[in-house]
């Protein structure tokens, strides 16, 4: 019997010690310069390509409105879910959800808006995610800098998309935000507004430079928060009202204290986010902004206390749902790499057996380049090259 055991234990030892190998193998893959080449390369020339047919749209808007934005949550959806394939199918990244189940049916089938921490560099990325796994990624909204409207791929993306461009200048943004927002109140499908309240992604100096101002306003300090900048989320609910049944307050965290990055993913990095989401029916808001302005000021101290109850317990309250991968970002950057790879390796072989020195040395010096580049719009979401919006040197304005 002892001898019984001890063969399965041995085979299980060398099974588990081969799936291993095969793991360490795959994430040594996973990490090499040429697979970050080929992700690179069919997530720019694919996105310029997506980029040339939004363009091919614009005739189609002043006779079927509704039907050019149907085909550019589309042709938006296939340049985001490359990143969400990135985090979801790539670096095998883990998303729980903590939710109540009464609110879970909701998600995907009614327009809302979620209001997000920013804390982290792949915040964004998890909220896209989030939109994924509820069929929403497409026609998803965001409220960006006006700044982003000129980058290639997902800037241009998303003036197609009706995004809601905005300056940070309150006096200015009043009136464009305002018709933006009322500009999506006829949208044709299903869509999440996604917003981070606290206008800049959080450091100690900002929190230190947060925290004064809450103290000279007479309102509680936060521990995990920026103060949050009112007035962006009091216009986005006065013109959404009516369309938008409710707010997602979302609360996320990542587990064992971990500090995710983009280029972790890209080296495929595994992660695991825990998201808190719950439902606030819209009409539970009051209209007046004075009054929905101490609201969200309310909703962050209640959100500082959802996270320090994870770093207290390791969890977030409510119910444990993890909602499945949908196969569709996966299959679209399949779809992409099969046409566009086949082309590239024939030119490639074409340009090592028949060019000279010069043209090989020009291609491969155009991937670095490509790569460098991709590699720049990487390094525009590490925390320490954020935006300096919130601090010492910028006036501080949280209302």
């Amino acid at each position: 019997m002892s001898s019984v055991s001890g063969w399965s234990f041995q085979g299980g030892s060398s099974r588990q010690g081969e799936y291993i190998s095969r793991m360490g193998f795959i994430q040594l893959l996973k990490s090499q310069f040429l697979c970050h080449l080929v992700i690179c390369y069919v997530f720019l020339v694919s996105g310029l390509i997506i980029n040339l047919l939004q363009v091919c749209t614009l005739p189609l808007w002043p006779i079927n409105k509704q039907l050019a934005r149907r085909i550019n949550c589309r042709l938006g959806y296939s340049i985001a879910s490359q990143m969400v394939a990135l985090l979801e199918w790539w670096s095998g990244t883990e998303c729980t959800l903590y939710t109540d189940p009464e609110s879970y049916p909701l998600y995907g089938k009614e327009n809302a808006i979620v209001v997000l921490n920013h804390n982290f560099e792949i915040d964004f990325l998890c909220g896209w995610t989030f939109c994924e796994r509820f069929g929403v990624l497409g026609s998803s909204k965001v409220l960006a800098k006006k700044e982003l409207a000129y980058v290639p791929l997902i800037g241009w993306m998303w003036y197609f998309l009706e995004i809601v461009f905005c300056k940070r200048k309150w006096e200015e943004d009043r009136r464009t935000v305002a018709k933006s927002l009322q500009n999506l109140r006829d949208y044709p499908e299903n869509y999440w507004f996604l917003l981070h309240c606290e206008g800049t992604r959080f450091t100690e100096k900002k929190h230190q430079i947060s925290m004064q101002v809450a103290e000279s306003k007479g309102l509680p300090k936060l521990k995990y928060h920026l103060l949050p900048r009112t007035k962006g989320f009091c216009i986005t609910v006065q013109n959404l009202r009516g369309t938008v049944t409710a707010v997602y307050d979302s609360t996320l965290n990542f587990r064992n204290n971990e500090t995710p990055t983009l280029l972790g993913l890209l080296n495929g990095k595994k992660y695991h986010a825990d998201l808190y989401v719950r439902r606030i029916p819209l009409e539970s808001i009051p209209e007046d902004e004075n009054e929905c302005a101490t609201w969200l000021h309310k909703l962050y101290q209640e959100k500082d206390q959802f996270q320090e109850q994870y770093y207290q317990t390791g969890r977030f309250p409510g119910t444990v749902v993890s909602p499945p991968r949908r196969p569709w970002a996966l299959l679209n950057w399949l779809f992409w790499a099969c046409l566009l790879l086949y082309p590239l390796a024939s030119l490639s072989a074409r340009v090592i057996c028949t060019g000279s020195s010069t043209t090989i040395l020009s291609t491969v010096a155009l991937c670095v380049t490509a790569s460098v580049g991709v590699r720049w719009m990487i390094g525009q979401t590490e925390i320490k090259k954020g935006s300096s919006y919130g601090n010492k040197d910028v006036p501080v304005n949280n209302n």
